[in-house]
């Protein structure tokens, strides 16, 4: 018979090691569910919203600008990229047309997080209310591209670049977090009189139980120049 040269686990050994994988399995599951950090929160507004992954959409842009000082939809080329520089974005756009069910497309979850214009709204610099959409963040992934969109300040710059070479410059107005349970849609997408932007994404507290969260946070913005790229 052979000697051993160890000695087997004792029970109350296998008893803790039991317990620590059980907490370091919790841990794991909160952190997949909760996204591991919390995205600045702007003050709620009163009224209420869907999350990005069901906003619902607007009319179509007026064909008759309101204003002859912003160009009309026809004269505006397509958006290729934002940037906001204080919170740190840079983002080709994508294209966002709608779901089966008529709410928006959202951009897809993925490592490359990227942002969406909704192409069925006014382009970033002609008359009317453009919308851009981005996540906040996700699970596998981690922050998203609008994950500090709840942080921008009335004033901060927002540049769309455009197909032709030229850039909108827009300025923030304002940021509000509304509850899911209704969309402010005139706000959002009704008619303005000059050219206006509209960035959205998810906010507030998380829901398990549905997998999305309880906001949306939209920040609010007006054109203030074009330029050359």
């Amino acid at each position: 018979m052979t000697e051993q040269t160890g000695r087997r686990p004792s029970a109350r050994t296998w008893a803790a090691l039991a317990v620590a994988l059980v907490l370091v399995a919790v841990v794991a599951v909160a952190v997949a569910v909760t996204g591991q950090q919390e995205a600045p929160r702007p003050a709620a507004a009163t009224g209420s919203e869907t999350p990005v992954d069901r906003v619902p959409a607007g009319p179509s842009p007026s064909e008759e600008p309101a204003d002859e000082a912003a160009p009309p939809q026809d004269q505006v080329a397509e958006p290729v990229s934002i940037g906001i520089p204080s919170i740190g974005v840079t983002s080709d756009l994508l294209r966002l047309g709608l779901n089966d069910d008529g709410t928006v497309e959202v951009p897809p979850l993925g490592p490359d997080d990227q942002a969406g214009w909704y192409e069925r709204g006014p382009a970033p610099g002609a008359v009317g209310p453009s919308a851009i959409l981005g996540h906040v963040d996700s699970a596998e992934h981690g922050p998203g591209i609008f994950f500090d969109l709840g942080a921008l300040e009335p004033g901060a710059e927002v540049t769309v670049t455009r197909a032709d070479g030229t850039v909108a410059v827009f300025a923030v107005d304002r940021v509000e977090r509304h509850p899911k349970d209704e969309f402010p849609t005139i706000e959002v997408y009704g008619n303005t009189d000059d050219a206006q932007l509209r960035l959205i994404t998810c906010g507030g507290d998380f829901d398990s139980g549905a997998r999305s969260y309880e906001d949306n946070v939209i920040a609010f913005a007006r054109l203030v120049d074009t330029r050359a790229a």
